[in-house]
């Protein structure tokens, strides 16, 4: 999964899990009944589960590119920069 996939996965599972909290509150208030609200909340989220959890090829839409190892080795790596300057201390 690519990093758009995760964003669109986490989007979708926001916007589902919100969705399916609202009509089972609706749903279960509606009718007075605790029962069907857990139901339709629980039945929510396992949907929501099969949709986001697996790697369906929609969250694949941007693979990222790697760069070949022979290409790798024509680039060397950036140095790291060190600060050797050191403070200064004044003396009271």
């Amino acid at each position: 999964m690519d990093w758009q996939g995760q964003k669109l996965a986490e989007q979708l599972m926001q916007i589902l899990l919100g969705s399916f909290a609202l009509l089972a509150f609706a749903i279960g208030y509606g009718l007075g009944s605790f029962q069907t609200m857990l139901l339709i909340y629980a039945s929510g989220v396992v949907i929501t589960a099969l949709i986001t959890i697996p790697n369906w090829p929609f969250f694949n839409r941007h693979p990222l590119k790697w760069l070949d190892p022979s290409e790798a080795e024509k680039h060397p790596k950036p140095l790291t920069a060190t600060s050797s300057s050191k403070r200064k201390t004044s003396k009271k």
